[in-house]
This record gives structure tokens, C-alpha cells and sequence, in this order.
């Protein structure tokens, strides 16, 4: 399997695990979102909180160029630091969600 196959495969399972995260009692759903023909993927969270309507993007990670592009990350625990443990190098993920000229400041890839 070619890289982008592993990368597109992991995204499916790290995406897959948070599928199961809402308890029974919870009122909403979280729905992964996968293009593979322009590799973006989404994890939406979508249902009720009372009267109130739930549809926030959850994550957001592109593919681009061999690394992982986080555009928006609204996890507790920080979505690179589930890639970190599936074995993803520091050097081939980005915060996309921090401008460039910023990026360098931390420990991941700036572009």
C-alpha cells in the first residue's frame, strides 16, 4: 500500500473511533466526511441539544503534499496529538489553523 493509501486508511480509522464516542443518551452523532478524490476529511457533529441545533465541525485535516493538514481542530485532547500516537511524525503535520508565519514557534511542520 502507497503512502497515501496508509495516510487516507489511518484518517479512516482514527475517524471510525470517534464515530463511537456519543454515549447512547446523547442527542447527537458524529459523521465522518471523506473525500478521497481531493483527500479532505471531516468529522461533523450533528444532532440536538434541547431546542438548540448542533452542526459544528469537529476536525478537518487535508492531505497536501504527504502531510497532514489540520485546519480546524476543536478536540479536547488536540487531533495531531492522535496522529502523534498512531505514529505520525511531528514533521509531516501542520496546524494549518495558525497563520505561517507563527507556525514556526512550534514543534510541527510550518508548511
Amino acid at each position: 500500500m502507497d503512502s497515501i493509501a496508509n495516510d487516507r486508511a489511518l484518517l479512516a480509522r482514527l475517524f471510525a473511533a470517534w464515530q463511537k464516542w456519543p454515549r447512547a443518551e446523547s442527542h447527537f452523532e458524529v459523521l465522518p466526511l471523506m473525500d478521497e478524490v481531493h483527500d479532505r476529511y471531516l468529522l461533523l457533529t450533528v444532532g440536538w441539544d434541547g431546542p438548540r441545533r448542533i452542526h459544528n465541525v469537529l476536525v478537518h485535516v487535508d492531505l497536501i503534499d504527504g502531510k497532514f493538514w489540520i485546519q480546524r481542530d476543536n478536540t479536547e485532547a488536540g487531533f495531531a496529538t492522535e496522529l502523534l500516537a498512531a505514529g505520525v511524525p511531528k514533521e509531516r503535520i501542520v496546524l494549518a489553523f495558525y497563520p505561517e508565519s507563527v507556525r514556526h514557534y512550534g514543534e510541527f511542520a510550518v508548511h
